[in-house]
């Protein structure tokens, strides 16, 4: 006998505003757990001294969180001048001080070189993996392991704000997946001669997802408490904030057929109808998103992921 699974289904997504001083996860399990869903996934690990936007997929939306974890970010980032730390931020210890003699003008122009496409090595204290365990545990065992070299795109760095001062300088980024915020900040101060670390950094967008429609863990544990104490169904306020399934897919092509041919898309059969674009297309039956397919072989449309909810 199949064990029932411990939740409610829930399908869409929710941008939520991670906190600092958390994981990724744990701001992941309480929002599960808010909601009771039966299954949710997040799209892009923020590092526990990060804040701002995290989607969190819930039930059939966790089918297409690739597409999310593919798309381009916006940070804010704050950095220190004249530190350099082990994991290249405040929550590393200081190994090197530095005096700080830098000029405006430098400081742009050393900003600037980091714009558009280079090559990157994640840091030691990434969660990427190495033999089935994220670098970061490494890190912190003093073992160095081989890391990948990865493309990445710097598609605006603008310099915000230089408090010469305090030493610190504010920065907001907008770059391609899988770049490190840290290793650029860490870079920019040996190009500076003085080094530097993260002190705050802000993840303020997620492809188009606008940082108003986040919310908050607090702001969900409102909603259900105002619920509870209304003798309501939680999901009567919380399942108002979700957004479509399908807003992780705006960038794709669209094909529309009809609920005949979507009952066949949806159980894996090949559907004959026109022309079908190259590569991933979302697919619409009758008004409704039902899943995303791409060509086969012979020119038809056939199922790559077919939304359960609709068989």
């Amino acid at each position: 006998m199949a064990r029932r699974s411990k939740g409610r289904p829930v399908d869409g997504i929710i941008l939520l505003h991670k906190p600092e001083g958390i994981s990724s996860n744990k701001a992941l399990q309480q929002a599960k757990g808010i909601y009771f869903a039966q299954k949710a996934g997040h799209t892009g690990a923020l590092d526990p001294l990060a804040t701002g936007m995290l989607p969190i997929c819930f039930g059939e939306a966790t089918k297409f969180t690739q597409f999310l974890l593919d798309t381009d970010k916006t940070y804010v980032v704050r950095a220190k001048l004249g530190e350099r730390t082990t994991t290249s931020d405040s929550d590393g210890e200081v190994v090197e001080i530095r005096p700080v003699n830098v000029e405006k003008s430098a400081l742009h122009s050393a900003v600037e070189s980091f714009l558009g496409e280079s090559d990157q090595y994640p840091s030691m204290y990434s969660a990427l993996k190495y033999q089935g365990q994220p670098l970061y545990k490494y890190a912190r065992e003093g073992i160095e392991v081989p890391r990948k070299c990865r493309k990445i795109n710097v598609y605006s760095l603008t310099l915000d704000e230089y408090d010469a001062e305090n030493e610190e300088i504010q920065m907001t980024a907008h770059v391609s997946k899988g770049t490190y915020i840290r290793t650029i900040v860490d870079d920019l101060g040996e190009k500076l001669g003085c080094g530097a670390h993260v002190i705050m950094l802000h993840r303020s967008k997620v492809g188009h997802y606008p940082s108003e429609k986040m919310v908050t863990i607090e702001q969900l544990e409102e909603k259900l408490q105002q619920a509870k104490t209304e003798g309501l169904e939680p999901s009567t306020y919380l399942d108002d904030l979700l957004l479509p399934m399908d807003t992780a897919l705006v960038d794709l092509p669209v094909i529309e057929i009809t609920q005949e041919q979507g009952k066949a898309f949806s159980h894996g059969q090949v559907v004959v109808c026109g022309e079908v674009p190259d590569g991933i297309i979302k697919v619409i039956a009758d008004h409704k998103f039902i899943g995303i397919g791409e060509r086969n072989i012979d020119g038809h449309l056939k199922a790559k992921r077919a939304l359960a909810t609709n068989q």
